[in-house]
């Protein structure tokens, strides 16, 4: 029960990884907050999750500074405060560089790189105010570290999202605040499937790129969370971990079976 007495904002939490977060620490004691912009599916996660008297669901667009405030405040009036903020709330798009609208520019980068900024901000300041420090991660990917022309507009705020947990980190550390980052490669979500793999040929493209010879399972993302956020990382700051089967120290592809 590592987290005990704490309390987390989980964002994105309706399904995927931020609900696999949130399971994995209400599991080790923590009272959680789980936020997200789909009601219904949200409504059904928070249901779902035990026990329920360490739940509370909140709609909010993390692209809204005032939705994000709102979120923190509502954290602190429920459970009394915050001690763990994961910003994991995040879209993609599947589009050729030269067709990307300003419009979805706007929205990739509201979401995915806004949001952990607006999120980072409401967090520390509470944090901040508590006067006991906290834990504040940010969901990366590999593709901040990989250049993805069928994902630019991700792939961008991914990379922007790495300086934003190291700067934060430096800016946060004299009030005991740590900032980290998780890095997933290929995971069994909801936004592969829509996103990211669209055909056999696809799947296959990635296996040949990944020497697990798998897929990752959210709730392997949420075990790396979990030890970021526990006493067990307490000397890591500024760092982001990849969970990715491989991936990213590969320099070659590996042959896949038919």
């Amino acid at each position: 029960m590592r987290f005990e007495n704490k309390v987390a904002v989980v964002t994105g939490a309706a399904q995927g990884i931020g609900r696999a977060c949130a399971a994995r620490l209400l599991a080790e004691g923590a009272k959680v907050v789980l936020a997200d912009i789909a009601a219904d599916t949200l409504r059904s996660t928070a249901a779902e999750l035990e026990p329920p008297d360490r739940v509370h669901a909140v709609v909010s667009d993390v692209s809204s500074k005032a939705q994000v405030d709102a979120l923190v405040a509502e954290a602190v009036a429920v459970f009394g405060g915050i001690d763990i903020m994961v910003n994991n709330a995040g879209i993609a798009m599947m589009q050729d560089l030269l067709d990307i609208s300003e419009a979805d520019y706007e929205a990739v980068l509201a979401v995915n790189l806004k949001g952990p900024f607006l999120g980072v901000q409401a967090a520390a300041r509470q944090m901040i105010a508590q006067g006991r420090g906290g834990v504040i991660i940010n969901m990366s990917s590999i593709n901040s570290r990989l250049s993805n022309p069928r994902v630019t507009t991700y792939a961008i705020s991914k990379g922007g999202l790495n300086q934003l947990t190291g700067t934060a980190s430096i800016a946060l550390a004299p009030h005991g605040i740590r900032v980290c980052g998780v890095g997933p490669g290929t995971i069994a979500t909801e936004m592969i499937a829509g996103s990211f793999i669209r055909d056999e040929a696809e799947h296959r493209m990635i296996m040949s790129r990944t020497p697990a010879g798998r897929f990752g399972m959210p709730e392997e993302v949420a075990g790396v969370v979990a030890f970021l956020a526990s006493d067990d990382a307490s000397y890591m700051t500024g760092q982001t971990v990849y969970p990715d089967g491989g991936r990213l120290v590969l320099n070659y592809t590996v042959p896949v079976e038919d």
